[in-house]
């Protein structure tokens, strides 16, 4: 097996579907060995590891709930003693509701930040620790989203979260750099995920998607191709950066369809 990643070990943590199920793959097809943490989606994180262990590497499934302090830290370790060590740790789990806040129901709100931000804080220092004992760098990559720039109506909780995580990872980044761990964001546009379900029907979606500046909404292997990419040591110098991979939907392109709109003058 070759590939840029060959003889790196990755987590990947929300990975049995969506941009986890990406990444983990691409990371695989690039030549790394991963660890595909999941929730509740056993089989789905079974057929992700068959599919990892056809393109040439080894893949191991890790059942964590990134909501539980204890068990977002513990699957570092147990990511580490499967795959004989940890070079690069991918934070993707996330949880999110959809309600204006005034009206949330609270229970919800929580487990909101519990998961996509405290999972993520867990997540990013058990990793650090466990790459500065082992002394040969390493890399982190938090998968975020234009929602931490973007006050979006009715996701006051996930826009906290990923604003915070945002923040997160670039003091981490400083503060790792004498490590040599580097630490990156990405931010995906709207990509076509399982999760998109929960909100959107598949009408909506082709519909909208098609209104996008590039016609389409984004596919997991995507993402996790950027994720390689930056855990791609030729491009070491690459930290405390924020890879957005949204097919320019953070572009002022609503104003395009005024501008288009609007009458002769």
């Amino acid at each position: 097996m070759t590939g840029p990643l060959k003889g790196k070990r990755a987590l990947i943590t929300g990975a049995s579907l969506g941009i986890g199920r990406g990444t983990a793959i691409e990371l695989a097809r690039a030549g790394a060995d991963v660890a595909i943490n999941y929730r509740s989606h056993a089989d789905e994180a079974e057929s992700v590891r068959e599919e990892c262990e056809r393109l040439g590497g080894k893949a191991v499934t890790l059942q964590a709930d990134m909501g539980d302090r204890q068990q977002a830290e513990e699957i570092v370790g147990r990511a580490a003693a499967a795959l004989g060590g940890l070079d690069i740790v991918v934070s993707n789990a996330v949880y999110s509701d959809r309600q204006l806040f005034y009206e949330a129901d609270l229970d919800e709100f929580h487990k909101t930040l519990d998961v996509t931000m405290w999972g993520a804080f867990y997540l990013t220092r058990a990793a650090a620790l466990e790459m500065i004992q082992g002394g040969s760098g390493g890399n982190i990559v938090v998968i975020s989203s234009p929602h931490a720039v973007m006050a979006i109506p009715g996701s006051m909780a996930y826009n906290m979260a990923k604003a915070a995580i945002d923040q997160m990872a670039r003091t981490a980044a400083v503060e790792l750099a004498e490590h040599r761990i580097r630490v990156n964001i990405i931010h995906p546009g709207w990509i076509d995920t399982p999760g998109e379900r929960k909100f959107f029907s598949e009408e909506t979606l082709r519909e909208q998607g098609s209104k996008l500046p590039w016609g389409r909404l984004g596919r997991p292997e995507e993402i996790g191709r950027g994720v390689a990419f930056l855990c791609d040591p030729s491009n070491e110098y690459i930290t405390g950066s924020t890879l957005t991979i949204d097919g320019g939907i953070q572009l002022p392109w609503r104003e395009m369809y005024r501008i288009r709109e609007k009458p002769d003058q």
